[in-house]
């Protein structure tokens, strides 16, 4: 009883499919209609822009106190050296590792990791500290 229901069905599926191959003029999928649209011409009109000249910026000023309380790192290198992977699992407690950079020699200031001066280490309240004997300019960074 259940073939005799699901047969009729199965044969309008089938015929409209038949019908839909026998239509050759209607388009499978928009594929079509998009290459059409995309064949169309563009409305194209050409920018107006105002002069400017003889404007002034409104409400710009050299004013940088809204950058003043951003955070920056700065660091002090002493010196650089390369070991190999043997010698670092060999260090302990007492080790010495030799730096490239010399005694008196000034050191780099960095901030954020862009030089930026030279200066000699000094000993301010207990603690260390950079005095600035060279400032890098913009144009030598």
């Amino acid at each position: 009883m259940s073939e005799e229901l699901t047969q009729p069905i199965a044969e309008d599926d089938w015929a409209a499919a038949m019908a839909e191959q026998a239509e050759p003029d209607k388009p499978v999928d928009d594929w079509a209609a998009a290459m059409a649209e995309q064949a169309e011409p563009a409305k194209v009109s050409p920018a107006v822009f105002k002069d400017l000249a003889g404007s002034t910026p409104t409400g710009a000023t050299h004013d940088i106190d809204f950058i003043l309380d951003i955070p920056v790192l700065l660091t002090v290198e002493l010196g650089r050296t390369k070991i190999t992977i043997k010698n670092l699992l060999q260090l302990a407690q007492g080790s010495v590792v030799e730096l490239d950079g010399m005694a008196g020699e000034p050191m780099d200031v960095l901030v954020n990791g862009c030089l930026i001066a030279q200066g000699e280490v000094v000993v301010v309240n207990d603690k260390f500290g950079v005095r600035l004997t060279d400032i890098i300019t913009p144009a030598e960074r």
